[in-house]
């Protein structure tokens, strides 16, 4: 049998002893959220929901998106103060159901929603500390496992009572993990404050250059020549993706870009296809480079009509059935770079969005589609815009990488210096 651990893998040398095996009973008492009517919501004392919840960010009173109308009675019963934990109670999905944060603010006291369980230091301890304990694997797999449902997950304050945690055994050791891993916090909010900043600006650059707001010049400093008014049928001819399949046909054969992809991303990236099986002699249209890809159906009209360029020669590439191909006539007329950013600008998401047609889903109609209007610069001026934003993107890129690390480096420590 493997011998249970006592202490993290990581641990600051200044300290011994092994970690006690408690429950988070020992350390909290536990109480469910104000329930009130709906007209009481969108004013009066701040009132911490989910979405307050799964913020990596510890809970400041300043940072609560909610407020609700309670009698002060009713807020003293449910007050959060500094120190308490909050606990998701319920979602679709039985990973989700426990996720925690901590209230951090020592002024001014919250209070928290029915979808909540509030969580009350009974023992002393670092609130911090059990902040990050509480985001451990171990910790979230025995809170996962304890929660019941089908199609709603949930966990209740007894089940919560008996979540067994392994304790740092002094508070200065567990003020000083605390301390450790919110740096690496704050380097992960700075991180992702720098990658906002950028996408905002970047939008900001769009909204000039589609607007012609901001012009380039040529390498001889003169102006490029008006852009012309040219509807999207005018660019090039389309083809429809795949039809006719059925479940059975996905999960092998031959790559294909799935609808989400052609949503999410603004050109097309091999490391996200997904395979289907194409029948010997099935007349099918294969993505070719320079092809720009268009969603066409959803079940939310803001989705409708995104599109995604492929800028490589994939070779036999195929596309989902909700999606519909616009294959250029001449690529030296409109460039795919350049494409990549005119059918995401917001003239084009402007012109696009009265289109989707429909109530429980939402349908583009090609034929109204194809008569949008758009004004496309000359090709030279084009490939200037295309690599401006290109730079910022690659920015954003490597932004998001040193984050994307930053989170992996936390979500190791969370391993080892935990037991």
């Amino acid at each position: 049998m493997q011998q249970q651990k006592t202490v993290p893998t990581l641990r600051f040398p200044e300290f011994k002893g092994d970690w006690g095996l408690e429950t988070l009973g020992e350390y909290f008492t536990f109480k469910n959220g104000v329930n009130a009517d709906k007209s009481a919501y969108g004013r009066g004392h701040k009132f911490i929901n989910v979405l307050d919840i799964i913020s990596d960010v510890p809970l400041q009173y300043d940072s609560i998106l909610d407020s609700v109308d309670i009698s002060a009675d009713e807020f003293k019963k449910n007050e959060v103060l500094y120190g308490d934990i909050l606990f998701q109670r319920s979602s679709e999905t039985r990973e989700e159901v426990g996720q925690s944060n901590v209230y951090l603010d020592k002024e001014n006291p919250a209070t928290f929603g029915g979808f909540v369980i509030r969580g009350r230091p009974i023992k002393e301890q670092v609130p911090e500390y059990f902040h990050y304990l509480l985001k451990t694997a171990k910790s979230r797999k025995d809170m996962t496992s304890r929660s019941g449902g089908s199609t709603r997950y949930n966990i209740g304050q007894d089940s919560l009572f008996d979540v067994s945690v392994n304790v740092a055994p002094s508070l200065p050791e567990q003020q000083k993990i605390a301390a450790f891993l919110g740096v690496v916090d704050k380097k992960i909010a700075q991180l992702q404050t720098k990658k906002d900043l950028l996408e905002k600006y970047k939008k900001g650059c769009m909204q000039k250059l589609f607007s012609q707001e901001f012009r380039f010049t040529d390498d001889n400093g003169k102006p490029f020549p008006d852009w012309e008014d040219k509807s999207i049928g005018d660019l090039g001819e389309t083809y429809g993706g795949l039809s006719g399949k059925n479940s059975s046909d996905f999960g092998a054969g031959k790559p294909y870009i799935t609808y989400t992809q052609v949503f999410k991303d603004s050109y097309i990236k091999s490391d996200a296809f997904e395979l289907v099986t194409i029948s010997t002699g099935e007349n099918q249209s294969k993505i070719q480079q320079g092809d720009i890809l268009f969603t066409t159906s959803s079940e939310t009209p803001n989705e409708v009509g995104f599109a995604s360029v492929c800028l490589e020669d994939f070779g036999e590439l195929y596309l989902n059935s909700f999606c519909f191909t616009l294959r250029p006539f001449d690529l030296n007329e409109i460039i795919p770079s350049f494409s990549r950013y005119l059918f995401r600008s917001p003239a084009y998401r402007a012109a696009v969005l009265p289109l989707a047609q429909g109530s429980t889903r939402y349908n583009l109609s090609k034929k109204s589609f194809l008569k949008i209007k758009l004004k496309v610069p000359h090709p030279d001026e084009q490939k200037k815009i295309a690599d401006f934003l290109s730079a910022i993107d690659d920015k954003i890129t490597l932004v998001a990488e040193e984050l994307d690390k930053a989170k992996t480096f936390k979500k190791g420590l969370l391993q080892q210096m935990f037991v």
